[in-house]
């Protein structure tokens, strides 16, 4: 074997290409890093030295030095790891083969360039002591200058640095004066240290070692030395986690600052004697990702365990009824009505075989097998609870009974709450027999028609004994349990819906065999009978609790359930005066002999705020439950003129801009008339408002398009689906004949009283649960046009109660008042819409059956009883709020009326009288810009009937259509 010498820094071994590992000595080859990395050092402490490649593994037997080795080297005297210790002196004999103290050119090796098999366990100084004989001396890499290996991937129990002076002793017990002790002891040795004064002493332990600090060279105590130096087994046996030795072997060598401690032997290990192969960082990686997933499974059943031993099952909840809601007036303290549970519980053995397995087939087909929860169905409630979706339900019968029965459960969309549920669940269905578990079930569970278990909901809705109950009627309760309200009253739209699901429940019980295909071949199905009324809610009581339970329902998040069992305090929007009012008004005006088939709807609303303050509903909940103001539908007839108007105004005309009032004018060759067919000639809006004249407000419509009419009608409130398409592209549009809810009329004209604001009417000022919980509802308003286009607009109508077809709304304390006539084609829905700056009601007039109005001593016109119904309220109404007399806001401009003296009237047999009043003379010019005087404060003289005016069957202004009053009643 022949040696190399080394060159200058940076220079290659001569003879050799590139540094190899001698494959042939089982180093492992892939512990390598690369010469461009830098190095890093663990301590701070250490002198820097040249760093040097490695020669191959050829050193020099015996004791000489390598033939090329420069003067200043010491003499790497290294006998091979297999051979004697160098110098031929055994392990336990003095040193004297050990390099000179001052030689401080003991250059290790770059830690980035040593490769596997290269770095000796003791450096250059340790005279190559057999790895197998001296305890504590390390086997010589074949390297004689590598000194150093990594210190970041050893592991505990470190092998003991080897005695400075080669003679195996252990690093922590040589004496401090030994003046080639380099390390001390890893971790606990006393004197682990040497004194400061010795020069060779340039490592303390490895801050990166693992367990007990392991070597810098990074032999193992049991493993092979991760920079491929074989530990000798004399180490391994002495050493013992938490007590290796120094970081350096070397006696008198010194590690290089840029030694790279970190990269060498993170490779892997050798697999010399007792070495153990480490894993790969995937698997380690993988492993711990395992240790956890399992770690988390079993937390969670160990939390769920605890969860379920801590849960303890609620006591029932008195006679299992909750408290019903309590209805106040908007005062808070006036109570309207507190409406009860409908409840008589039954034992099971009375409810039909037939009904138990129809409510089973339709809520719980596992209901006998399940432990009381369902997995599929849990998930998909706890997946509807963290979204927010509603899927199809998830509860199983015991955990509705759970709900229903116990107190304390809860109802509120929470995690928290379902697992409670679950919890009560599961113990109930331990502990309790399932027909328990379904009589409570049945005794509890809402079906409607205020019904709470089966026995009320089967006199609700059949009016007989439970017992009485057919398989087919059982089938339509089990259907009501999911979907109560609709099933209340499946008439009309309903009813399709309301069949299909009772069908479905049908097919269930064959599935089930609880029934046979036969047997629901020849069933029918069982129409529930007409719903009856507790006198509770007699009178306008009933229209009261029903409007303000059914805006919780539809607009605020509410389950009838929540509502007739949670015990809520429900703070109307109702003044209980203006109610009182409201009623008088209609009622001591009807005349004697008026047909019970004519419904008056009466509506007020609060501008600032959108609160109904006040209304009509009908004569009497108990007789007629379906609420005038709220539910009834009528056309609007002109009443829907000052939309239009808003229009005009919106896009840019002013009350000066005329239009042909002349009449009849044909539009897509259809006639179109004024009132008596009176001529107009051009008018300005203030006057076509004024007297309604029709065709000038076609006139209008054809200018600036019916769909901005449209547009702006939805602003203010009336929904596109109330608006067809072929009403919208008819140029009668701008003339009223959509239908609306009086409600939605009162609202539209509140838009002008609050100056362009639209707010959607409501009736709920707030909600208190049992536990004081109060939540408080509000309407945000939006601007529908300008204050300018509202002050313009408002102008116009204030004519119409000044000196147009409106003068009998005039208050007698002489305060502003602007509004609006309606009347519809052959008479069959009549209005009066007004307001002051503080409020604004309308009232309408129809037949529930569509047919014409006829009303002893009046005529069929918005301007007759309409309005002195609107002014007898509003009479007593400024009284009641105190309100201040206020003026409306300027228009822009003041025109007068001109070009509309009527000429040309139609003479009709004048047997019905009027609403229009004489009117003023006519100023044919434009104002000068001052505001009018106003009339003469006082109630106004009746209007005077004119012969000429057209009969019941004949259109008033601008009313043509299919007819109006017809209550096209929505679903609720």
């Amino acid at each position: 074997m022949s040696s190399s010498g080394t060159g200058p820094e940076g220079d290659k071994p001569t003879g050799q290409d590139d540094a190899k590992p001698d494959e042939s000595k089982g180093s492992d080859k892939d512990v390598t890093t690369s010469a461009a990395e830098p190095a890093t050092t663990k301590t701070a402490t250490m002198t820097t030295v040249e760093d040097v490649e490695p020669t191959p593994d050829e050193a020099p037997t015996g004791n000489e030095p390598p033939d090329d080795a420069p003067a200043s080297d010491a003499p790497a005297n290294e006998a091979p790891a297999n051979e004697a210790p160098g110098n031929g002196a055994p392990a336990d004999e003095a040193p004297g083969d050990n390099a000179p103290a001052s030689d401080t050119s003991v250059n290790d090796a770059d830690a980035s360039q040593a490769l596997a098999g290269d770095a000796s366990a003791s450096d250059a100084s340790g005279n190559g002591a057999a790895a197998s004989e001296a305890p504590g001396d390390n086997a010589p890499a074949s390297d004689p200058f590598m000194n150093d290996a990594a210190a970041s991937e050893t592991f505990s129990g470190d092998a003991p640095a080897s005695d400075a002076s080669g003679n195996g002793a252990p690093a922590g017990n040589a004496p401090a004066s030994d003046p080639f002790m380099n390390d001390a002891a890893a971790s606990e040795a006393p004197g682990d240290n040497a004194p400061a004064s010795d020069p060779f002493v340039n490592d303390v332990p490895a801050s990166g070692a693992f367990a007990s600090d392991a070597p810098v060279n990074g032999a193992a105590a049991d493993e092979a030395a991760v920079s491929g130096a074989a530990v000798s087994e004399a180490a391994a046996r002495e050493t013992v986690a938490g007590k290796g030795a120094g970081d350096d072997a070397a006696a008198g060598g010194m590690v290089a600052p840029g030694t790279a401690a970190s990269k060498v032997g993170a490779g892997k290990v050798s697999p010399g004697k007792g070495g153990k192969k480490q894993r790969s960082r995937p698997v380690r990686y993988a492993r711990r990702a395992a240790f956890t997933v399992l770690g988390l499974i079993g937390f969670g059943i160990a939390a769920f365990a605890i969860a379920y031993v801590l849960t303890p099952v609620p006591s029932p909840q008195e006679s299992a009824v909750a408290q019903g809601p309590s209805f106040y007036y908007s005062d808070g303290k006036t109570l309207i009505a507190k409406t009860g549970t409908n409840r008589d519980a039954v034992d099971l053995d009375k409810v039909p075989k037939g009904v138990r397995e129809a409510v089973i087939a339709a809520e719980n087909r596992g209901f006998y097998d399940d432990p009381g929860v369902s997995v599929k169905g849990t998930a998909r409630a706890f997946w509807s609870t963290v979204s927010g979706e509603q899927l199809q339900g998830g509860s199983t019968i015991t955990q509705q009974m759970v709900r229903n029965y116990y107190g304390g459960i809860g109802t509120e969309r929470s995690v928290f709450r379902k697992l409670k549920e679950i919890m009560v669940s599961l113990k109930v269905g331990r502990e309790k027999d399932k027909d328990w578990i379904l009589e409570q079930y049945l005794n509890t569970i809402y079906f409607g028609r205020d019904a709470y278990g089966i026995q009320a909901a089967a006199k609700a809705y059949y009016g007989k004994d439970v017992s009485q109950l057919t398989a087919a009627e059982g089938a339509y309760l089990a259907a009501a349990i999911q979907q109560p309200t609709p099933f209340g009253s499946p008439t009309a739209a309903r009813r399709p819906a309301a069949e299909q699901r009772w069908r479905a429940v049908l097919n269930n019980m064959v599935r089930d065999n609880a029934v046979t295909a036969a047997e629901v071949a020849q069933m029918t199905f069982p129409q529930p009978k007409k719903q009856k009324i507790t006198d509770i809610l007699k009178g306008q009581k009933g229209y009261m609790v029903n409007v303000a339970k059914k805006e919780l329902l539809e607009r605020r998040g509410y389950t009838e359930d929540q509502i007739n069992r949670g015990g809520l305090k429900i703070t109307t929007t109702f003044d209980e005066d203006l109610m009182d009012a409201a009623k008088d008004a209609v009622t001591s005006n009807v005349p004697d002999g008026m047909s019970k088939k004519i419904r008056t709807a009466m509506v007020s609303v609060d501008p600032k705020n959108g609160q109904v303050e006040a209304f009509y509903g009908g004569r009497d909940y108990l007789d007629e439950a379906g609420s005038s103001a709220f539910w009834d539908l009528a056309q609007a007839g002109s009443g829907f003129k000052p939309i239009a108007l808003a229009a005009a105004l919106d896009d840019g005309k002013t009350l000066s801009t005329s239009y042909d009032g002349s009449s009849p004018q044909y539009f897509n060759r259809t006639a179109l008339r004024n009132d008596g067919n009176a001529q107009y000639g051009m008018v300005n809006l203030v006057t076509m408002t004024q007297n309604s004249i029709n065709t000038a407000y076609v006139n209008l419509g054809q200018d600036i398009g019916t769909e901005r009419i449209a547009e702006m009608a939805e602003k203010m409130g009336i929904p596109a689906s109330q608006m067809t398409k072929a009403q919208r592209d008819a140029p009668s549009f701008p003339l009223g004949t959509v239908s609306v809810h009086p409600v939605q009329q009162a609202a539209v004209y509140a838009t002008f009283a609050s100056e362009g604001v639209y707010r959607k009417p409501y009736t709920v000022k707030s909600v208190s649960d049992e536990s004081g919980e109060e939540k408080d509802f509000t309407e945000k308003g939006k601007r529908a046009f300008s204050q300018q286009v509202a002050k313009d607009a408002t102008y116009a109508m204030s004519k119409v109660v000044q000196s147009g077809t409106g003068t009998g709304a005039q208050l007698s304390d002489g305060r502003d008042v602007a509004g609006k006539t309606g009347t519809t084609n052959g008479g069959r829905a009549i209005w009066f819409n007004g307001f002051i700056p503080q409020m604004a009601t309308s009232v309408a007039m129809f037949r529930s059956d569509g047919k014409p109005l006829s009303i002893p001593g009046y005529g069929v016109y918005g301007g007759q009883l309409p309005a002195q119904m609107w002014n007898s309220y509003m009479s007593k109404a400024v009284a009641i709020k105190n309100f201040e007399i206020k003026e409306f806001g300027d228009p822009s401009s003041y025109p007068g009326s001109y070009g509309g003296t009527p000429s040309g009237r139609s003479t009709g047999a004048p047997s019905t009288p009027s609403d229009r009043p004489s009117r003023p003379p006519l100023t044919p010019n434009p104002g000068d810009g001052s505001r009018p005087p106003k009339p003469p404060s006082g109630r106004p003289t009746p209007p005077i009937p004119e012969p000429s005016l057209p009969g019941p069957g004949d259109p008033e202004p601008g009313d043509p259509g299919d007819g109006g009053g017809n209550p096209q009643r929505p679903n609720g």
